[in-house]
């Protein structure tokens, strides 16, 4: 129970920063970082009647509809929360903050914005939830198409940017290329923070204390396997293990106490799944 709630708090905060991205640094700029988020800003700069966060519902409720009858029921109560959570957040803030441009420099906007969109829409992702939107276009897409769903999405942005360009003229669609090209790394970037650990590898004399310190003190698990010394031709004990960065840190500290000549490779492993770390998702264990 107590994970379910960290997921959808999680969720919740994503869409929020979303929220403000557009609402107090994208829409006074009249920039947008495409999807149907874009699209409703472009309906609402010409019925300012209609609010984003309704456009968007309306338009996610179609999608859906759309997607159950096309793709089948394949979207999850976390997707369906982070959609309409979305349009009932940017309806809150239009309806009763009023919000207004926090500033007048477009660059500024766009690069805040984009920081802030890319952020909240990584925090939704990274809880294995979408938006909506722009993911069920691209699936529709993919499935009748046979496009990559990185492309198809790409062809939906790049449609939204057109409007925006026609709308708002061309150095507001510019800023949209811009702020969806970079929207795009920094979720990446986020995720991987999120799911990001140290991959090691350590070549030492004193390889009985350093892996009781990995099992014992920091309950991690390792292998330990003989590779031959390509100068010397002789045989060394390898410990390999993968650890979050501050127990890489209380390990860096001990291996200099023990056998500071300890030779240490260390890496980047973008995602961990297994005991100890993520469960391995269900999509990627064969069927038997």
């Amino acid at each position: 129970m107590k994970d379910k709630i960290k997921e959808f708090a999680i969720i919740t905060i994503g869409f929020i920063l979303v929220s403000i991205a557009v609402q107090y640094f994208y829409k006074p700029s009249h920039i947008t970082g495409g999807g149907i988020t874009g699209i409703a800003q472009v309906i609402n700069d010409k019925i300012p009647a209609l609010s984003i966060g309704l456009l968007m519902a309306a338009m996610n409720i179609i999608l859906f509809v759309i997607a159950f009858i096309v793709l089948g029921s394949g979207f999850g109560a976390k997707t369906l929360y982070a959609a309409f959570g979305l349009s009932g957040a940017m309806w809150f803030i239009e309806s009763f903050m009023h919000p207004h441009a926090l500033t007048n420099d477009v660059m500024l906007a766009a690069i805040i914005g984009t920081m802030l969109l890319g952020i909240g829409l990584a925090l939704v992702f990274s809880q294995n939830a979408s938006t909506g939107g722009t993911d069920i276009l691209a699936k529709i897409l993919n499935k009748f198409f046979h496009i990559d769903m990185g492309k198809c999405m790409q062809v939906v942005d790049m449609f939204v940017v057109a409007l925006v360009m026609i709308n708002f003229g061309v150095n507001s669609g510019l800023y949209a290329i811009v702020c969806v090209t970079f929207n795009g790394f920094i979720i990446d970037k986020v995720i991987q923070g999120f799911n990001s650990c140290k991959d090691i590898r350590i070549i030492t004399k004193d390889v009985e204390n350093i892996r009781e310190y990995i099992t014992v003190e920091l309950e991690r698990g390792c292998t330990v396997f003989n590779a031959e010394g390509g100068y010397t031709g002789r045989e060394n004990p390898v410990i390999y293990c993968v650890l979050e960065r501050g127990e890489l840190i209380k390990l860096r500290n001990y291996i200099k106490k023990v056998d500071p000549a300890a030779f240490v490779i260390v890496g980047d492993a973008y995602e961990v799944m297994g005991r100890g770390f993520g469960d391995i998702p269900k999509k990627y264990i064969a069927k038997k």
